[in-house]
């Protein structure tokens, strides 16, 4: 995530190509892919989308995405999509700042995993109703 960015990014998917850069240990993904086979895609059971939509904190934007930048956290992401069967969630942070405090970051988190665990059950709940 960029250092400069002002805004909690909520990740809907994990991508499986496009990995250029090595970690700082020096571990870059063979020829760019995580799973190589694997699907180009990988999605959220979360809508992440409306995740943003009715999340509000004040002082604190929340940000859909659906590109999390091909480095550590989309490649971490990408395969742990389905160990969970679709239940996980990558949430970017920016770093604390003079408008992003702790406190008001803790605050933001709270109401937004609160949100993606409502998310949840409304998944669970039309799954077993079908």
């Amino acid at each position: 995530m960029d250092s400069s960015a002002k805004a909690i990014f909520l990740e809907q998917c994990g991508k499986n190509r496009g990995y250029r850069d090595s970690d700082v240990r020096g571990f870059q993904p063979e020829d760019g892919v995580c799973l190589p086979g694997g699907p180009e895609v990988r999605l959220s059971v979360v809508n992440m989308k409306e995740v943003c939509r009715r999340v509000a904190v004040e002082n604190v934007e929340v940000a859909f995405s659906r590109d999390a930048g091909r480095y550590i956290c989309d490649y971490t992401y990408y395969l742990s999509l389905p160990l969970g069967t679709g239940h996980a969630a990558l949430i970017h942070v920016p770093p604390l700042s003079h408008w992003l405090s702790a406190s008001l970051l803790g605050k933001a988190l709270r109401v937004i995993i609160q949100e993606m665990l409502e998310e949840i059950g409304k998944v669970q709940t039309q799954s077993t109703a079908a």
